[in-house]
């Protein structure tokens, strides 16, 4: 994708929007990888998760450079945070405490049409999937169980939002190497991927990186740090998603994981997800 030319408040909404969704694993030890992102795709909208910084000490001058003037930030020191950046006016729609966690794990911004923008970061759920054995697996499935609940209440109809982030979970089969061998491995455990499903069925929202890639054909946003040549091996999942309420589906024009920051020096483990939104075309 050529370079773009930075954009103006003036043009919302009369034109496509880019948005970008990004598990950036440090927010500052990357801001090399963000500038040469934002410099190439330069997204109108752009939501971070595990930004793990303090917001006094967020690197606000990296993103006033590049054109994003309106900002929510929610972290903390070393672990979690979200983010979210826009070329227009935003304000913040909520910012909820999942199951009663002020871990900075959730924002919500509102655009000027009344769309909703929700950055989520599920907990990644350690290393046993199973409750009993593992608080870190428990926390996750409450997590999981809330926003379903959340979500239920949304309606299926008459509403404008968009569920982004690093949900943690590839609930499908071709959204993992081996399907057979992770059956077994959190993140794509039965117990992970049905309750993703359900969550994504209360409120019809429609999976955008699966709407251009077919259920059958691998995709893949994380591939670990642990293997050696990660591009050869390929053994990735889709842990990063974007969903779209269903009166915001005319609205979906494109949406690609953009693989080639994952090689970038000090890459982060995840790729960001870049979707195309007409919102205009929704009647917003």
């Amino acid at each position: 994708m050529a370079a773009k030319k930075p954009k103006t408040e003036t043009d919302f909404p009369k034109r496509a929007l880019t948005l970008a969704t990004w598990n950036i694993n440090s927010v500052r030890a990357r801001q090399d990888l963000m500038h040469g992102f934002l410099q190439q795709y330069a997204p109108d909208i752009l939501c971070l998760q595990e930004t793990k910084v303090r917001d006094s000490e967020f690197p606000h001058d990296l993103f006033v450079q590049h054109g994003y003037a309106h900002r929510l930030i929610q972290g903390q020191p070393g672990y979690n945070g979200v983010a979210i950046f826009a070329r227009f006016p935003i304000e913040l729609a909520e910012a909820r405490k999942l199951v009663g966690r002020d871990d900075k794990r959730h924002i919500a911004a509102r655009l000027p049409d009344g769309t909703v923008i929700h950055n989520y970061y599920v907990p990644a759920g350690g290393d046993i999937p199973d409750p009993k054995k593992n608080d870190k697996f428990q926390h996750k499935l409450d997590v999981l169980a809330e926003m379903t609940a959340w979500s239920k209440g949304l309606g299926r109809k008459g509403k404008r939002h968009v569920l982004v982030g690093d949900l943690n979970i590839a609930p499908l089969e071709s959204d993992v190497w081996s399907h057979k061998q992770l059956l077994d491995v959190v993140s794509h455990t039965p117990v992970e991927t049905e309750g993703l499903l359900a969550l994504q069925k209360t409120h019809g929202w429609l999976d955008a990186m699966r709407h251009f890639v077919g259920p059958s054909e691998k995709l893949y946003s994380w591939w670990s740090y642990r293997s050696p040549d990660w591009e050869k091996a390929d053994k990735g999942r889709r842990l990063d998603h974007v969903w779209l309420s269903p009166d915001l589906a005319p609205a979906l024009k494109g949406c690609q994981v953009v693989k080639a920051m994952r090689g970038k020096e000090k890459a982060s483990d995840h790729a960001p997800v870049l979707a195309t939104l007409d919102l205009a075309a929704t009647g917003g």
